[in-house]
């Protein structure tokens, strides 16, 4: 049995799995070294207290202080630490869990983008026959 090469799903062309293989490993390298990069710098900065339960952290437990992006944006690391707050594990994944539910409520039209509810047209009126029914 031979392996079939892989192919690009749009254009049918053969993946280069080597290629593929390479570029994946150095963006996950260059999103490693700007982690720790400002990880480091908003432990200096910040107090090891988590920023929405008030949990606080010595060297022991450090690893579970994470930094969390306010705009969402990881790539968006400016000096003076502006983006960033330390959140602790359970923290962090709430609110991106918020966020995530956020993005869900925006394209379903339940909210617009700056989380105000929007007007829905509601389509079914369940007692709009019920005055023939109470006549009869």
């Amino acid at each position: 049995m031979s392996k079939e090469t892989p192919r690009h799903a749009k254009t049918g062309q053969p993946i280069n799995a080597d290629k593929l293989d390479r570029v994946v490993a150095e963006a996950r390298r260059a999103s490693d070294q700007r982690a720790a990069g400002y990880r480091e710098q908003a432990l200096k900065l910040y107090p090891w207290v988590c920023g929405r339960c008030g949990r606080d952290f010595t060297q022991t437990n450090l690893r579970e202080l994470t930094v969390h992006h306010k705009d969402m944006d990881h790539d968006n690391n400016p000096p003076d630490g502006s983006n960033w707050e330390l959140l602790c594990l359970y923290c962090h994944d709430n609110e991106h869990q918020r966020y995530e539910e956020h993005l869900a409520a925006v394209a379903e039209g339940r909210v617009d983008s700056g989380g105000k509810k929007t007007q829905s047209a509601t389509t079914h009126r369940p007692f709009e026959a019920l005055d023939a029914l109470l006549k009869k």
